[in-house]
């Protein structure tokens, strides 16, 4: 398939309800309002294609760049052409999403990452953390820095109520991603989570709410999945 051809499928599979959903969220045009679910049908048939996925991101359609990080090669992804997507990513469902995985899963995550969260760009910063968690999720123990994990959220615990509104929300997931898949970090996230309390972030829908350090990750140990990796970082 094209990217016209996508483009073309894409615009057909577009709701006007999902769209006035997703525009409560930061969506602006152009985008067509495709339900996730879609895009990996798409996905599916397409599985990865690089040169694929960047004509889609490139298109500044939401929905198109949406799917280009589910087909992405991380792989075959440079430093500057992921530096690209972060720059072009316009809302969160693409920089903490998109942006995000294939950084997690290309070989410059570590480097990319500790260079967002230094951003004063709100979604720039928020890609940084997402990265971070999503590597976090996906890489073995050994091949992560624990001793920097600890220090990053010993950091959140300190800046997260002065941070930008989505960074807040970002680095609240970070602190739950460490502690649900490195298991020797899990009762540093559960003590910092008690510190932090209660985050207050915009989230542009009241019905959506920031999930409580504490009691999240305390779930995940429930059901024995604590320091379970996922196989990738996209869904």
């Amino acid at each position: 398939m094209t990217s016209k051809e996508i483009l073309t499928q894409l615009k057909s599979l577009g709701s006007e309800s999902i769209k006035k959903i997703l525009v409560k969220h930061g969506a602006r045009e152009p985008f067509y309002g495709v339900k996730v679910e879609e895009l990996k049908k798409i996905q599916k048939k397409i599985k990865k294609d690089y040169k694929l996925s960047m004509e889609l991101f490139d298109s500044g359609i939401s929905d198109a760049m949406y799917l280009a990080g589910l087909i992405a090669d991380p792989g075959l992804m440079t430093k500057k052409d992921i530096q690209l997507w972060a720059e072009k990513a316009y809302w969160y469902m693409l920089t903490e999403y998109p942006v995000a995985w294939v950084a997690a899963e290309s070989k410059y995550g570590t480097e990319l990452a500790l260079e967002w969260i230094e951003s004063p760009k709100e979604n720039i910063a928020c890609a940084g953390w997402a990265t971070l968690g999503f590597m976090a999720s996906i890489k073995p123990d050994a091949e992560l820095d624990i001793k920097l994990y600890k220090k990053l959220i010993e950091r959140v615990g300190k800046e997260i109520h002065k941070s930008q509104n989505r960074v807040c929300y970002t680095m609240n997931v970070f602190v739950i991603s460490t502690g649900a898949y490195i298991a020797s970090l899990t009762e540093l996230a559960v003590k910092t989570g008690e510190k932090i309390g209660k985050v207050d972030v915009n989230v542009g829908d009241k019905a959506c709410k920031v999930p409580y350090i504490p009691s999240y990750i305390q779930k995940i140990e429930s059901m024995g999945r604590i320091g379970k990796k996922r196989k990738t970082a996209r869904c």
